[in-house]
């Protein structure tokens, strides 16, 4: 299969999806002509996508913090939660200090914080 090999390509082909995403529905059948141009094209850009704008993971900060909105914790709240100080999650929060091995494993299990992002 192709591939897009520059920037102006790219744009030209996010014009064309653009373009097939308002002739192309839910209904339409795996056989109209425009879902399969727009399917193969969709590859080429997620392919490009990867390669030129790889989405770096979360930085455990950001996770805790996406948590916390989530599940409507404050930081003392969730202090209460994993079962430490308030400054101890305002240290976690600004990066002074690490979670110990303890608290990263609550984090893991009463959070739901991927163990990769606990490890670094």
């Amino acid at each position: 299969m192709a591939e897009i090999k520059n920037e102006i390509q790219y744009e030209a082909i996010i014009e064309r999806i653009e373009e097939l995403l308002k002739v192309v529905d839910n209904d339409t059948p795996m056989t109209d002509r425009f879902l399969i141009e727009l399917d193969l094209i969709s590859e080429m850009v997620a392919d490009y996508e990867e390669k030129h704008y790889p989405i770096e993971p979360p930085t455990l900060i950001e996770m805790v913090q996406e948590r916390m909105a989530e599940m409507n914790l404050s930081q003392k709240a969730l202090a209460e939660l994993l079962g430490v100080s308030p400054p101890r999650i305002s240290e976690y929060m600004n990066g002074k200090s690490e979670p110990t091995l303890k608290v990263a494993r609550l984090m893991h299990q009463k959070l739901d914080i991927d163990a990769d992002i606990l490890l670094g």
